[in-house]
């Protein structure tokens, strides 16, 4: 009985040893700041690309974002949809929005302050294309876990402070 139970011991131990070297692995991967990178990255990609399709050259919009954010684009709240107001100042502030708050995410400058702008947005996004809250509600996630956790070290504002 004494011999089983110090195998039973040993194989323990061993998964046991296994188990905190894992562990270790992991921690040693997913640091907090290469997390808060991520995060940045990842949110700031698709406002990025979707940004980037809304401009025909410097602070001029193409025709398509306008003409989305005129007809085919509705905010959908209680006894709508109803028309965005000033389509042309929505398609424009939009546009900017996601090319300027992006590019602030990715250096980690004022990026609780991105990280804000682009939940706000994601919340416009919502109200327009209800069905998508799948990836909006990630999109919410990742904005909220910068908001509170901040940039990282890998950040223009860790290095600022």
């Amino acid at each position: 009985m004494s011999v089983q139970k110090d195998l039973g011991n040993t194989g323990s131990s061993r998964i046991g040893g296994l188990f905190e070297r894992a562990n270790r692995l992991v921690a040693a991967i997913a640091t907090p700041s290469l997390t808060q990178l991520a995060l940045r990255f990842g949110l700031a990609v698709p406002f990025w690309r979707s940004g980037i399709n809304k401009w025909d050259g410097f602070l001029q919009l193409n025709d398509v974002a306008v003409l989305l954010f005129s007809s085919e684009f509705k905010l959908h709240l209680p006894g709508g949809p109803y028309p965005f107001p000033a389509p042309a100042a929505f398609a424009f502030a939009a546009a900017a929005a996601e090319i300027v708050l992006p590019i602030l995410l990715v250096f980690g400058l004022a990026t609780r302050f991105a990280a804000l702008g682009l939940l706000m947005m994601t919340l416009v996004v919502q109200l327009t294309v209800p069905d998508g809250w799948p990836l909006h509600v990630t999109w919410a996630a990742m904005a909220l876990g910068i908001m509170a956790w901040g940039a990282g070290r890998f950040s223009l504002d860790h290095w600022l402070r």
